[in-house]
């Protein structure tokens, strides 16, 4: 059986207001069912104050304005469901996409002592200007413009103060809500619910790492070093740690604002191939893209070349599950629904209990609705919806990182739609995909597998002679035991018993019938009726009646 809550004075009035706040928004039979009022001390007469909020609202709304006002913690929790169709449905996908980040700034001083006590030095040392008025205020950082000492504008990521305790506090109370929800639960049969807040709570601590940020920054920079069309913010490491992270400013368009890009020349259709060609290259060549690429975080400079920011919330592709990716298009493109299923199979996303048929039947009616359609007329997002609910009903278990792939996909488009209505996404990256299968197919991408396998061997070859005099030694002193284990193995040798007894009794009756039967021409029963004619013809027909009775068996035992 579960634990309980954490019994800590630091955390018992927090379990406190999230117990207030589940059951203000109707979520008072789960407080009871988890039996949280006894652990917190609370009255249960408070499970009778929740009242409906108005205007009266579905339960995914009311999912959504909980998160919300319980802080940046679930906001952040709710926001990386929205990207797990196989947990939740579609409806409530659709809700939580709609959190919001933005709160208001934290006053300046607190900052300030921050940046000084991270920087270990005072602000007017460190900096030749500093604008204490924030230029973006989000519920883990604010951003600050500024000037170097030698000129360099800059913009300044600062943690704020104190939000480290906060998210800590609040992961340790998801964590024992998750073991509560697991044991007391039906979601505990279908899912690992500890596991998925262990998983987001490294997200979010990750999340929380500007130093982290900062690498994966120059990692993008690295990658796309050769497209001239794309520009990653430089990093100021001296001034740069766990909790404060120093970029150089980037100007330009939003890259979502048409009639400013159409009043500066610049070209949409170059800027739509552009954000197309940036993902593209980080899916299937590089790994590693990003993975929250709302409008906000991408500009537009002159030349049509786009400006990324905020590294933050990046997704890795291993190059196993880009193969797999390219194998699963391909399938798809051909309208194969028995491939695909085939293929999440290999993929290890479906559970032992997977409805096969099922499953192939929804692929198949979804591949129907895109029938005789062009490439170009299919939409991101629209598969995407399409998908949730079939992950949603089989449970299938895709890596976070490959919903997060989705999701950035389906933003990507919906960017390149706006600024060019033509753009077809999957021409444009038809060769891409292309060249990654002949590299999956060529002999040159055998080699590391190849050799990890020689090294696997190599390996195995060297602790033979050592286990092999082991196993000797222990058999010499008759510490050496073997265990058998089978299943119905008794009734499994009956069977084959029976099975070796029938065959051996079809062979002689066989024998028997054809040997007979080549003697009763050497007699002339026209002529003589003897004793040895009539025991060779007695013999025949009774090998006749035993082999037809036989057969009669064998039949029998087949229909049962």
């Amino acid at each position: 059986m579960a634990r309980g809550p954490v019994r800590t004075v630091r955390h018992l009035q927090r379990y406190r207001e999230i117990v207030r706040v589940l059951v203000h928004y109707g979520f008072g039979e789960l407080v009871e069912t988890l039996e949280l009022l006894p652990y917190l001390s609370l009255p249960r007469r408070l499970l009778r104050r929740g009242r409906p909020v108005a205007p009266p609202l579905g339960m995914p709304q009311r999912v959504r304005l909980a998160l919300e006002e319980l802080g940046p913690t679930f906001v952040k929790l709710g926001q990386v469901l929205s990207t797990r169709p196989d947990l939740l449905p579609p409806d409530y996908i659709t809700e939580l996409a709609k959190l919001q980040d933005a709160v208001p700034p934290v006053p300046w001083e607190p900052v300030r002592a921050q940046i000084e006590a991270e920087l270990r030095a005072p602000l007017a040392e460190l900096f030749a200007t500093f604008d204490p008025t924030p230029i973006a205020a989000a519920s883990l950082a604010q951003v600050y413009a500024a000037t170097l000492p030698d000129g360099s504008v800059v913009v300044v990521k600062v943690q704020r103060p104190d939000i480290l305790t906060t998210i800590e506090s609040d992961l340790a109370i998801l964590s024992d809500l998750a073991r509560l929800l697991q044991a007391r639960t039906p979601l505990g049969e279908i899912y690992d619910l500890p596991g998925i807040a262990e998983d987001f709570g490294a997200t979010l601590r990750a999340e929380l790492d500007f130093y982290r940020e900062g690498h994966n920054a120059d990692r993008f920079r690295t990658n796309l070093a050769d497209e001239s069309c794309l520009h990653i913010p430089q990093v100021y490491w001296d001034y740069t740690t766990h909790r404060v992270l120093t970029l150089e400013r980037i100007y330009g368009i939003k890259i979502d604002d048409i009639q400013a890009l159409d009043e500066a020349g610049q070209d949409r259709h170059g800027v739509a191939l552009n954000a197309a060609r940036m993902i593209v290259k980080e899916v299937l060549e590089d790994g590693l893209f990003h993975a929250d690429p709302h409008p906000g975080n991408f500009v537009v400079m002159p030349h049509e070349v786009i400006g990324a920011m905020d590294f933050g919330l990046v997704g890795h592709l291993s190059h196993r599950t880009r193969s797999d990716l390219v194998r699963l298009y391909i399938v798809a493109v051909r309208l194969d629904e028995e491939g695909i299923v085939d293929q999440l199979i290999h993929m290890g996303v479906t559970t032992g209990a997977v409805d096969r048929a099922g499953l192939q039947h929804d692929v198949a009616g979804l591949l129907r609705k895109y029938y005789g359609m062009p490439l170009g007329a299919i939409r991101a997002q629209e598969v995407i919806d399409e998908i949730m609910p079939i992950a949603y009903r089989h449970h299938l278990h895709l890596p976070s990182d490959l919903w997060l792939l989705g999701k950035t996909l389906a933003m990507m488009e919906g960017i390149g739609l706006k600024l060019d209505p033509d753009l077809d996404l999957f021409a444009f990256s038809e060769p891409y995909v292309r060249r990654f299968a002949w590299q999956m197919a060529s002999p040159r991408s055998w080699g590391a597998p190849l050799l990890k396998g020689i090294g696997d061997w190599a390996t195995l070859a060297g602790l033979i002679p050592r286990v092999g005099a082991q196993l000797l030694n222990r058999a010499e002193r008759g510490e050496l035991e073997i265990a058998v284990s089978y299943r119905e193995l008794d009734r499994t040798l009956t069977r084959l018993d029976r099975l070796a007894n029938r065959l051996s009794i079809s062979v002689l009756l066989a024998a028997l019938i054809i040997g007979l039967a080549l003697f009763i021409p050497a007699f002339n029963m026209a002529q003589q009726l003897g004793g040895a004619t009539l025991w060779v013809v007695a013999g025949f027909v009774g090998a006749s009646i035993l082999g037809l009775w036989l057969v009669f068996s064998i039949l029998r035992s087949g229909r049962k």
